[in-house]
């Protein structure tokens, strides 16, 4: 049993309250340990932490703050093969996925955060008479809050930022996948992170990241998670004038024209449906195939899906391994019944899988495929966030841009077409903050990250986090 515990001050200490909560593994249903059921006494202790440590951190030299951070990532690829088995035992993921996916890119995104601080510039302009400057100063300390999907991934995505700029951090990691967050702690210490840099706060979002959205010194929130969460954070750091980044939900259309490359779409089709249990913002759960192509894509995709292997995360041919929490198993089953309601026809899945022992308890979906529905009924509306994705054919270019934006999200899309000029339109009127061609989650981490409509506000990645994370001064000086 793996006893949780919050890391403040450079220190590992139980919830205040003394109260805790379960921390299931989902690919067998019992309990992995506990977590600290923290509340808004916690987060007081660990942004006294922050506040304390900050005047050392934003001061310190940027080398030092670069070799720190450095150091985190290379302590992180030295611990490899540990986190990626935490990570897959409190997901559910496949223990490959996290061993050659997540944990190498937690590494990545604190290398690639501690190289930008070293080159992170601001902007000069000379007129006659005066030169004026930017100045980019970190904010304080900030607010972190992050998903279940890709637990240390997203986890590190906003912290490494945050403190390259010379924030401190008030962090609260998912209380269905805390394991990794609290082990970045030991790692964190043993890089030489100074005590109250970084604070790790475990426990409930009504509690523990209500209570870090409405703390009145806390400067800024970086949030990933379900747009309702992200609504409810705008309506409360709002009118307090914080800076917010919210990286909501996603409903992404897949744009298939007859002219791609047939079997490379194939082949990243099957991966942007179903990659993680389709449990990435990112996933394309609306597949629309131009007509001329659908009855071959339908055939190929379902004999592909067919040979998907759903199985427990350990196994070495599993594709897919368990959604991540009962109640998650219970949402996903009830929108494939949606589907069926709504005249959906299941073409495959649609089911939940038994699994031998010990695995029998643990929470399994078959990769499910839907078609014969239309663009606005729920299943095409409403973000599932599992392995379910609908088909459908449509027969002209504007039929498909129409279908793409018909939805209240606009987080990613994806197009597979070689026509230039169809590349370059469906580029531009695509309602979506990220549009691959001919690709699907290749990310280049110096470009922004983030949606349009209720996918989300702001951006996250490159330039765009380091000034997330700064405040803005100009100074004019009369010469």
């Amino acid at each position: 049993m793996q006893i949780i515990q919050n890391y403040i001050n450079g220190k590992f200490i139980p919830a205040q309250s003394g109260a805790t909560l379960e921390n299931i593994n989902p690919s067998i249903g019992t309990p992995l340990g506990t977590l600290p059921d923290s509340d808004i006494a916690d987060v007081e202790a660990a942004y006294q932490a922050a506040k304390s440590a900050f005047p050392t951190w934003s001061a310190i030299s940027l080398e030092e703050r670069h070799d720190i951070l450095r150091g985190i990532s290379d302590g992180i690829l030295q611990n490899l093969d540990k986190l990626a088995e935490a990570e897959s035992m409190d997901s559910g993921k496949t223990l490959n996925t996290a061993r050659t996916i997540d944990i190498p890119r937690s590494a990545l995104n604190f290398k690639f955060f501690a190289t930008a601080l070293m080159h992170f510039a601001s902007e000069s302009h000379s007129a006659p008479g005066s030169v004026s400057y930017t100045l980019r100063q970190p904010l304080g300390v900030v607010g972190c809050i992050s998903p279940w999907n890709l637990p240390l991934y997203l986890f590190t995505w906003k912290i490494a930022p945050a403190l390259a700029a010379g924030n401190c951090v008030v962090a609260k990691p998912s209380e269905v996948t805390p394991l990794t967050a609290f082990l970045l702690g030991e790692i964190c210490n043993a890089a030489g992170l100074p005590p109250g840099v970084l604070n790790i706060v475990h426990g409930l979002g009504p509690k523990v990241g209500e209570a870090i959205v409405k703390h009145p010194n806390i400067k800024a929130i970086s949030f990933t998670g379900s747009t309702r969460a992200g609504a409810e954070i705008a309506r409360i750091a709002g009118p307090m004038f914080k800076k917010t980044s919210l990286e909501l939900g996603g409903k992404n259309p897949n744009l298939i024209f007859a002219d791609c490359d047939y079997e490379k779409m194939l082949e990243t089709t099957v991966r942007s449906s179903f990659n993680n249990q389709g449990q990435i913002c990112l996933c394309g759960s609306r597949i629309y195939v131009e007509s001329s192509l659908y009855p071959t894509f339908k055939k190929d995709f379902l004999e592909r899906v067919s040979k998907l292997k759903v199985s427990y995360p350990t196994d070495p041919s599993a594709h897919l391994g368990a959604v991540v929490s009962k109640a998650h198993f219970e949402k996903v089953l009830g929108c494939i019944e949606l589907a069926r309601e709504e005249g959906g026809q299941i073409l495959s899945g649609g089911h939940a899988i038994s699994m031998p022992a010990p695995y029998d308890k643990g929470w399994y979906i078959a990769p499910t495929v839907i078609e014969g529905l239309d663009g606005q009924c729920r299943t095409n509306q409403e973000e599932i966030f599992g392995p379910v994705v609908t088909i459908q054919p449509f027969d002209t270019d504007a039929e498909a841009l129409e279908l793409a934006n018909c939805t209240s999200y606009g987080l990613s899309a994806t197009v597979w077409t070689n026509n230039l000029q169809r590349t370059q339109y469906l580029s531009q009127h695509l309602q979506a903050g990220i549009v691959w061609i001919n690709t699907w989650m290749l990310r280049d981490l110096r470009t922004p990250f983030g949606g349009v409509k209720h996918s989300g506000v702001g951006r996250e990645g490159g330039w765009e986090a380091m000034r997330f994370f700064t405040e803005t001064k100009n100074i004019t000086i009369g010469l």
